[in-house]
């Protein structure tokens, strides 16, 4: 099965390091995010990598130029999510699933639970949703009294997009164009004709979006402790 990495993004709030390199390509213990992410794709099976790139995209081809489970496909300095997806459409065939992600994000999630979910299902997308971790430790009070502290708790709030996707190629019809954001109306269309469901992973997830969240992901790495590095196929 086709895994379709979206690498296209300028990646304005990790400016320390996409000054130099797409966020794909910033790398974490020595090793590009994006590499960490076909990790966890490849222990579950999945290993077809289709790289959507825009944003320096020659750092990327040229790094997995020899590797030909992975091609990189440009699909426009400014194109959106939709329109990087839409420039793809040819890589599929008719009524076709595929997973979709982005470049920047690291989970534990049970890739081949999540796709046969999607299967039970049989909608045009299947969408992981997650609940992050607070940024900062929650103090419950009773009066002056601590009551209980909690370091750096999973927020109490609605789920929010987790970024693993697996689609149809009937998703196709939803984009316009380069300026189609896919997380906008096509997935907004897709909601209403009851065609997306939610796969709820309650474990470990990580975006990296600034430098505070790359430093996360390297502490984690640093002390043995990265949860994307320890999949269980059966968990």
């Amino acid at each position: 099965m086709k895994v379709v990495i979206l690498c296209g993004g300028l990646g304005s709030r990790l400016a320390e390091e996409t000054k130099l390199v797409p966020k794909p390509m910033v790398k974490l213990a020595g090793k590009p995010i994006v590499c960490h992410i076909m990790d966890i794709y490849n222990f579950y099976g999945f290993n077809e990598f289709i790289l959507a790139t825009g944003y320096k995209n020659k750092i990327i081809e040229k790094y997995f130029k020899k590797n030909k489970n992975i091609k990189c496909i440009y699909t426009g300095k400014k194109s959106m999510t939709g329109g990087r997806l839409l420039r793809l459409k040819n890589f599929f065939s008719k009524d076709e699933n595929f997973m979709l992600t982005y470049g920047d994000g690291l989970t534990n999630q049970n890739i081949k639970k999540l796709y046969n979910f999607h299967l039970k299902h049989k909608k045009i997308a299947t969408m992981t949703v997650v609940k992050p971790i607070a940024r900062f430790g929650e103090v419950f009070l009773n009066g002056d009294k601590v009551k209980k502290f909690e370091e750096k708790p999973q927020l109490n709030q609605n789920w929010i997009n987790g970024g693993f996707f697996v689609l149809n190629s009937k998703i196709f019809d939803f984009i316009k164009n380069d300026q189609t954001m896919l997380e906008r109306e096509p997935l907004n269309k897709l909601v209403k004709k009851k065609e997306v469901v939610a796969y709820r992973h309650k474990n470990f997830w990580q975006c990296m979006d600034t430098m505070r969240d790359k430093n996360i992901l390297l502490t984690l790495l640093k002390n043995k402790k990265a949860p994307w590095k320890k999949l269980k196929k059966f968990s």
